[in-house]
Formats: C-alpha cells, structure tokens, sequence
C-alpha cells in the first residue's frame, strides 16, 4: 500500500476544539512562554512536521523564523500568499531563500475568477476608497488563501509579536487557531523586541527584503505599504490612509490568547445586539 500523503491533514479543517485539545495548548503556551524561539521550533517541528509551514511574506520576523528553523531542519516547509499586488523585491527575496537554503517556498494565489469579479465591479485600487472595501480586498488576495492553505496543515508559524500593534498585544506563543478549524499556531517571536530580530538577522547574515533599507519598517502589497516617519510605529506604513483602525488584514487579528472568540463568534454576537 502507498505510503500516505504527507501533506495531508491529520483531521478536517473544521473539527470541534475539543476541551482536552485546548487544555494540552494551555499547558503547551505556559512551558514555552519563557523559552528561546529555538526551543519552541524544535519542539513544533518534531510533533508536526510535515504538516507545518512557516508563513512568509518578506518581512524580517518571517525571515529570521524560517533561518531558525531551517538550521533545526533543512526540510521545513515555508508558504507565502502572493496576492498579485507585492512588490518586485518580494519575489527577489524568494529567489535569494531558494538559492541560500534550498527551499522551495510553497506559493498560495488568490482565486482568479474572484479577483476578476472585484476588480470589475470596485476597480483596481478600491482600497482606498473605504476601510470596508480595503477589507474585502484582503478576504480575496490573503484571508481566503490563507484558510485553504491551512486547511492542509496541522500548525502554522507566524512572525508576530507583541509590540508591533495593539491588537498583538496578548498573544500567546502556542495557541488554537480557531477561525481555521482548531489547529495550532505558533507565535516563537512574541516577546521579542524588533531590534532583537535585526540582531540575529545581521548576526546571522539572513536574507532580508530590500525595501528595509529604504525606510520601511513593514512588508505587505505594493499599493498598500510605504515606509514610515521617525517616530512613527513599526506598522504606519501600512494602509497608511486609514486612522483608528487596527492594522491588520484579517489572517491575524482574531487569533488572540487561547480561548478568544474567532470572527465568526463576534458576527453572530453583533447579529444578537
């Protein structure tokens, strides 16, 4: 008999969180929260892998995640979500990661009929014109993307951390990723602090995305990143346009400490009020 999909899920992208699966990633998030990332990669990589991957979108947390992990195992896997709007560095990134660690980065495209459809009906840059439309721009190009590629998987790695934006303030570093069917994501770098991730990347001499060194302090699309003022958070440059609003796109900010409420529980509590 043929040996098993190694990509394949060890359960349905949307099985019940058990309680006893939540008390094990309770006690998991307690013993690593003051571990080296090292350790916790270690760790994940032994319990999940191949059913793993390191997300990837150029930034310098992602990159020094997938050096880490890369020298624990040369076979870790590394998936990116190429929205169809990054800018041309990105992908020059990616060739450097094939070239300096044979990694083969698994990439995640939108649905192409969809993208069609919106363009149409809303125009290319319709982000711009209102922070809902920009929101659906990013359920297409990423969050939609995201949830069938982890589908596929048993636990995710993210470069969050916890200074970058208020609303990463109470990440843990295992968690239950509850709006993609209860599997584990893992958040090694939380408590790390933004210079602490350039000192391992330059202690390391790590790949990094060359629009750092033209003021950008965050990497995402093209049309909806610039480099920020001194002074300004890490996350300014970000759809810039918008204020009091959280800087995300929707793929992060609902998987906060364990047991928080995925987007699906706060739509249906809205629907009640």
């Amino acid at each position: 008999m043929a040996d098993p999909d190694p990509h394949a899920p060890y359960h349905e992208a949307a099985v019940p969180v058990l309680q006893e699966e939540a008390s094990w990633v309770h006690k998991a998030a307690d013993r690593f929260e003051h571990a080296d990332a090292r350790e916790l990669l270690a760790w994940a990589l032994e319990r999940f892998h191949p059913r793993m991957a390191i997300s990837a979108a150029g930034g310098v947390d992602g990159m020094a995640l997938l050096d880490m992990a890369w020298r624990i195992n040369p076979e870790v896997r590394v998936f990116t979500l190429d929205t169809g709007r990054l800018p041309p560095e990105t992908y020059t990134l990616f060739e450097e990661i094939r070239e300096r660690y044979g990694i083969d980065v698994e990439f995640e495209v939108p649905d192409a009929a969809t993208v069609s459809q919106m363009m149409t009906a809303e125009g290319p840059n319709l982000m711009y014109r209102s922070t809902e439309l920009r929101l659906r721009c990013c359920e297409v190009r990423k969050v939609e993307p995201l949830k069938r590629k982890l589908a596929t998987l048993d636990a995710w790695v993210a470069g969050l951390r916890r200074e970058q934006w208020a609303s990463r303030r109470n990440i843990a570093k295992v968690e239950l990723d509850r709006d993609h069917g209860g599997i584990v994501k893992l958040n090694p770098l939380a408590d790390w602090t933004l210079d602490r991730v350039w000192d391992y990347v330059r202690s390391n001499e790590v790949p990094y995305h060359e629009l750092f060194d033209a003021g950008y302090t965050s990497i995402g699309c093209l049309p909806c990143t610039r480099p920020v003022q001194p002074g300004e958070p890490e996350r300014a440059g970000r759809w810039w346009w918008e204020t009091d609003v959280a800087k995300e796109c929707g793929i992060h900010c609902s998987v906060q400490l364990l047991g928080s409420k995925s987007d699906s529980e706060k739509e249906d509590e809205e629907a009640l009020r």
